[in-house]
């Protein structure tokens, strides 16, 4: 089951949402294979839009594997995603949204001062 409150995304794969979290263990496993000795570090690769097809599959593999599925980083690259290549990037940005992003519903999210929105037209 998908717990967005958690840090829960999901990978489609042949209809079937597959869960994926980034827990510490899995994000450590990230550091090691991207080669980097911080999570702000780990944040900055994945924010210089550069993911080659091996990057794809080694953060969805931690991903599903930090949700506690049993798969290999070789099997990942081989599943038949919905969607293609396309819906395998966007699961891996939401993945990475839900661990980096900004949490909305976070106390200091909402004590934020928002831009006003622009006058509809």
């Amino acid at each position: 089951m998908i717990n967005r409150h958690r840090g829960d995304t999901a990978l489609m794969v042949e209809g079937e949402a597959l869960p994926m979290r980034l827990t510490l263990g899995a994000l450590a496993e990230l550091e090691h294979a991207f080669s980097v000795d911080s999570l702000p570090a780990l944040g900055e690769r994945f924010a210089s839009g550069r993911l080659s097809a091996r990057d794809l599959a080694r953060i969805l593999g931690a991903g599903l594997r930090g949700a506690g599925a049993t798969i290999d980083d070789r099997q990942v690259a081989e599943l038949g995603f919905d969607g293609g290549l396309n819906g395998a990037i966007k699961a891996a940005i939401a993945l990475l949204d839900a661990t980096f992003g900004a949490d909305d519903s976070a106390p200091e999210a909402a004590d934020t001062p928002r831009p006003p929105l622009p006058p509809a037209a």
